[in-house]
């Protein structure tokens, strides 16, 4: 299958770059570009994408609430979106994973590091940045209300997990792979599949990125430990 790629970022070069490098994979091509948040979404929806490079940063409607909007929308629920950073640490981080997006980007990555990480949110998996360390992912998190109960996620959430599927998401929110997981709970990758699955319909989470954040909202994992 193709990968419907959608383009959005106000400069138009930066734009015509990614589309030549993303129209010359055989897996992926570019259905559209857009200037600002608003046409993002509205090009999404009319062209069924299937991953959008979004800028956080936009005249107008600015990423973070196009990515709001994306996520929000039942029509683009298969829609996933990595965010564009012009910084590697950048101050809207935590807002796009809890937005939504499926995880970020810097504006400087590497050719072979931005096909993958379209490929790895058209997978549903969760991108966090491949020049970011677990603990800059940690930090940014830890900014937030997680597990002093005024969070959008209440730990009383976790309640609907068992006890595996509570180590399973302790993992994911350390940032470990399923190999990495299955490796330290002496488990099949594809039993560690299926607990993150079910983790991920129990917590109506959209994608293991979501999974990341709830784990740290609601105090089930902290910067530092």
């Amino acid at each position: 299958m193709t990968i419907k790629v959608l383009l959005a970022d106000d400069q138009t070069l930066l734009r015509s770059a990614f589309r030549v490098l993303v129209d010359s994979e055989p897996d992926m091509e570019v259905v559209g570009e857009a200037s600002d948040g608003a046409q993002a979404v509205e090009i999404a929806r009319a062209k069924s994408a299937d991953v959008v490079l979004m800028d956080i940063r936009m005249p107008g409607t600015d990423g973070l609430a196009a990515t709001r909007m994306i996520t929000e929308d039942p029509r683009l629920q298969d829609v996933r979106v990595v965010m564009l950073t012009t910084f590697e640490v950048d101050e809207y981080v935590v807002d796009s994973l809890r937005a939504g997006a499926s995880g970020f980007l810097g504006k400087g990555a590497e050719p072979e590091e931005l096909l993958a990480a379209i490929r790895i949110a058209a997978a549903g998996e969760a991108l966090l940045s491949p020049a970011a360390t677990k603990g800059l992912i940690a930090r940014f998190l830890a900014q937030g209300d997680g597990g002093d109960g005024d969070s959008a996620y209440d730990s009383s959430r976790l309640e609907a997990l068992t006890v595996r599927e509570r180590e399973v998401l302790v993992q994911v929110g350390g940032g470990l792979s399923n190999d990495e997981i299955a490796a330290r709970l002496e488990v099949s990758p594809l039993t560690v599949k299926t607990h993150v699955n079910r983790a991920m319909a129990k917590l109506n989470a959209r994608d293991r990125a979501q999974l990341v954040v709830i784990a740290y909202e609601t105090g089930l994992v902290r910067a530092g430990h």
